[in-house]
């Protein structure tokens, strides 16, 4: 499933060309939040396919930007996030293509049963769009924050799990997974965060972008923060004459193994970061696939094993975890240091 962005402003998705006066740079279109252009994604997608249901755990929003326009594919079951799991398969059983909306720790924790037994057991092609995760919900406190999501969801067979690094990659995502045959959970957070995609390129589920060549170490990195954050910190490792390569790892099941072997092999080891739990997430992941086939050192870059009784913002919450530039640049200059 791959997906390529339009090259100029004029061929955005719902545009109407060069005879519409002020067509939305790129800018426009992208510097706003993932939910935000996910919502638009969605409807620009249902306008022509009669399959889509926006499924609503009254969310805020979609009743008017989606439900007033296309009342006959809006459904909402309320604050009730087992049942939006439950109709959400019974819809998708009957040949329809169900995007079922509600916060990443309810999804992963609170309906867990429902997206295990209901969705993931029988394969069915419900779109789990899930935001607030990590903690992008910072400012509501630690019952809000969504640490465990991957760790818990990526275990659960048939699941494609997708976590984009921008606004931009999250279009993609989502236009890429349109006809996905099984389960999706799609991964966003709350609020605005920098963009990596500048420009156009090609988004394929299952394959790794690497953002930044290099040969002496490998920084893995998924989701906004995490990837802005691995970028910064390979500028910094370049001004010190460490040659760092960056993979944004926007699809956490199926994994690309392709891409962490070579990483593995090819450079002196592997720095992984995301806004998540060190246990369970990428870290995980990418040690699962090395111990295997082809050992390495890693260093896992993640929320430390406890509860942060914080109130902050998203970028402030992982400062306080450890997850930041210089962090990724000292753990990425000790790999490269030490012998091979």
């Amino acid at each position: 499933m791959t997906a390529t962005m339009p090259e100029t402003a004029a061929q955005l998705p719902g545009a109407a060309g060069a005879a519409q006066a002020a067509e939305p740079t790129w800018q426009e279109r992208y510097g706003v939040a993932a939910r935000e252009v996910y919502r638009r994604t969605l409807l620009e997608l249902a306008r022509t396919d009669p399959r889509i249901i926006c499924v609503d755990s009254d969310m805020g929003g979609l009743e008017t930007l989606f439900g007033e326009e296309l009342p006959s594919q809006y459904v909402n079951v309320g604050i009730a996030e087992a049942n939006l799991m439950g109709v959400s398969a019974g819809l998708a059983a009957t040949g329809l293509l169900p995007y079922a909306n509600t916060l990443s720790g309810f999804a992963a924790a609170r309906a867990c049963e429902q997206v295990k037994i209901d969705v993931a057991g029988n394969n069915l092609p419900v779109r789990i769009v899930a935001t607030h995760a990590g903690l992008s919900a910072g400012h509501y406190g630690p019952t809000h924050h969504a640490v465990e999501d991957l760790a818990i969801l990526r275990t659960l067979p048939n699941l494609t799990v997708v976590v984009p690094a921008d606004a931009v990659e999250t279009e993609y995502a989502v236009r890429a997974t349109a006809d996905l045959p099984g389960p999706l959970f799609l991964r966003l957070g709350r609020a605005a965060t920098p963009l990596v995609h500048e420009e156009p390129y090609e988004f394929t589920v299952g394959k790794a972008r690497e953002l930044r060549a290099g040969t002496d170490v490998t920084i893995v990195a998924t989701g906004p923060y995490p990837v802005s954050m691995a970028l910064e910190a390979a500028r910094e490792l370049a001004a010190r004459g460490v040659s760092a390569r960056v993979l944004n790892m926007h699809t956490i099941k199926p994994l690309d193994r392709e891409a962490v072997l070579a990483a593995a092999r090819e450079t002196g080891g592997i720095v992984t970061v995301e806004d998540h739990l060190v246990a369970g997430g990428l870290g995980a992941a990418v040690c699962e696939v090395v111990t295997q086939e082809a050992p390495c050192r890693v260093h896992r870059i993640g929320v430390p094993d406890r509860f942060f009784d914080h109130v902050a913002d998203e970028r402030q919450l992982l400062e306080l975890a450890g997850i930041n530039p210089a962090e990724i640049a000292a753990a990425a200059a000790r790999l490269a240091a030490a012998p091979r």
